[in-house]
């Protein structure tokens, strides 16, 4: 028998606390306590959006720091919830960069549907764990009937499942790990998941073009197969894999008794928008008996879209796909999905355990969806997107989309007319890689121009921008999400740079 004096504190030391104030219950502290928090937390957000005029605060990064380290992050005492929002207020989100503002314009980073947001109250609150059926009775539903609806957009057949991730990376992983157990249990009778790796692993080769996404190359490095595994193919002159390229690769790995596993096919790169043609790899993929992955974080978007619908198609072809709401679907982070052609490919990572998915669910119709994930614990993120898609509709989300792609291809040209700015390529959809490049000054000076001029912008809190690379050489790039970015926004940003790049240059000529 237990002594409970060991762990028990005695009752005179004990607090007497309300533990109602402390939680959303059905007690009436517990449901005032929690409206007052809500609505405070909701007058911090209001209050910044409408002193809101710049994309950031411009703070310096080192005084951002000093000024957070001076918190206590768990004082001895609690202080009243009002108290340490304002703080929050003055000290975080004063200076959190304002993703809705026409100029914050550098990643793949939305301006969240305020639908989502009133979801995210509902599923925050509510705390649904996705990992068993009596844990999200209801969101169990929810999340299966939109992973239906998914399969089916993409043009999948009724065989097919999937799973809601926390993103690309984790659905990129789960493309490419099926891809490996699914190829060492067909072509060599091995089960990764009892018997790890098997001898031939090390000559496991993926290939993919060599503007993907890196984490392919993580992927590999994860699945204990190491980035050597990961084959990159040149791209043409659009930044586009093709067939005839893959073609060309799997023939030259073949004759090095190397292991080609599957191939990744890019639907939307992060710099240049840029879909592979999915048709020629589909093909390569089905004669090779090869694994094919659309890593459609950024382009999957476009199914919405009658007018850009074409650029995926092909995708249905796809064993798997990887497609991102925080983007272009204009869901808060985190929400994505993995998609797979054949759900019973997921037994390749199915695991029973009798406190989760006990025997005999499946008779009374209950979903397991633990089964399909590499997560446990997983938030209800498709409801966001559930709602979302309820409120706004298949023609307005696609409006958004397009207006975007639209905006992109207009300041391309206007880009494109400038002899003081190089376009690195023509937009794909709505991301567009420049650089400020005045025909007399050095590129290597060029280089660190635009380097200055990306910072200058961001410390003015003016507009946030982008820095990447084509070739060796520095370029800046606009990642144009927010359909509230106007071509006027734009023309005002192109000023501001060339403004500050014919300072810097000036400044080294002296």
């Amino acid at each position: 028998m237990l002594d409970s004096s060991v762990f028990l504190a005695s009752p005179q030391t004990q607090p007497l606390l309300n533990w109602d104030s402390f939680f959303l219950s059905n007690s009436p502290s517990g449901i005032e306590n929690y409206e007052e928090a809500i609505a405070s937390a909701s007058q911090v957000l209001t209050t910044w959006m409408q002193q809101q005029t710049q994309a950031y605060s411009g703070l310096d990064p080192a005084v951002l720091r000093a000024q957070l380290i001076a918190i206590d992050c768990c004082p001895e005492q609690g202080q009243p919830l009002a108290n340490i929002l304002q703080q929050v207020s003055e000290t975080v989100v004063t200076h959190a960069v304002s993703v809705s503002h026409p100029h914050c314009i550098a990643h793949l980073h939305c301006p969240p549907l305020t639908a989502s947001l009133a979801a995210e109250v509902l599923l925050s609150a509510t705390n649904q764990s996705m990992d068993s059926w009596d844990q999200s009775p209801a969101a169990t539903m929810v999340e299966q009937q939109l992973l239906d609806w998914l399969c089916q957009l993409y043009g999948y057949s009724p065989v097919a499942d999937g799973t809601f991730t926390s993103g690309g990376t984790q659905s990129n992983l789960m493309g490419l790990l099926l891809a490996r157990d699914h190829y060492a249990q067909q072509h060599l009778n091995w089960s990764i998941q009892q018997q790890g790796l098997p001898p031939e692993a090390s000559r496991f080769r993926i290939i993919c073009s060599d503007v993907s996404h890196f984490t392919v190359r993580q992927s590999a490095a994860l699945l204990g197969l190491g980035q050597q595994a990961v084959v990159t193919v040149a791209t043409n002159r659009d930044y586009q894999m093709g067939g005839s390229a893959v073609e060309a690769c799997i023939l030259q790995l073949q004759a090095q008794d190397l292991i080609p596993i599957a191939i990744v096919a890019t639907v939307g790169t992060t710099d240049f928008g840029s879909i592979d043609i999915l048709t020629e790899l589909a093909a390569c993929a089905q004669k090779h008996q090869l694994w094919l992955h659309a890593d459609a974080a950024f382009g999957g978007a476009l199914i919405l879209s009658d007018h850009h619908r074409h650029q995926l198609d092909g995708i249905a072809a796809a064993d798997s796909i990887t497609v991102d709401f925080h983007k272009l679907f204009y869901q808060p982070i985190s929400c994505g999905a993995f998609l797979l052609k054949n759900r019973d490919h997921f037994d390749l990572l199915r695991l029973h355990a009798d406190y989760l998915n006990p025997e005999g669910n499946e008779d009374q119709g209950i979903p397991d969806l633990v089964t399909k994930s590499i997560q446990t614990t997983r938030r209800f993120d498709a409801l966001k997107l559930w709602v979302s898609l309820q409120t706004l509709g298949r023609q307005t989300l696609a409006t958004m989309i397009e207006t975007t792609i639209d905006l992109a291809a207009q300041v391309a040209l206007l880009i494109e007319s400038d002899p003081d700015f190089l376009l690195a390529a023509v937009p794909a959809i709505n991301a567009v890689v420049f650089r400020y490049a005045p025909p007399s000054v050095a590129s290597e000076q060029l280089d660190k121009i635009n380097q200055a001029i990306r910072m200058q912008l961001i410390q003015a809190g003016f507009a946030i921008i982008a820095q990447t690379k084509v070739g060796d050489r520095v370029y800046l790039k606009f990642t144009l999400l927010n359909p509230r970015t106007t071509y006027s926004n734009m023309e005002e940003i192109l000023r501001r740079i060339k403004l500050i790049g014919q300072a810097l240059v000036n400044n080294d000529a002296h």
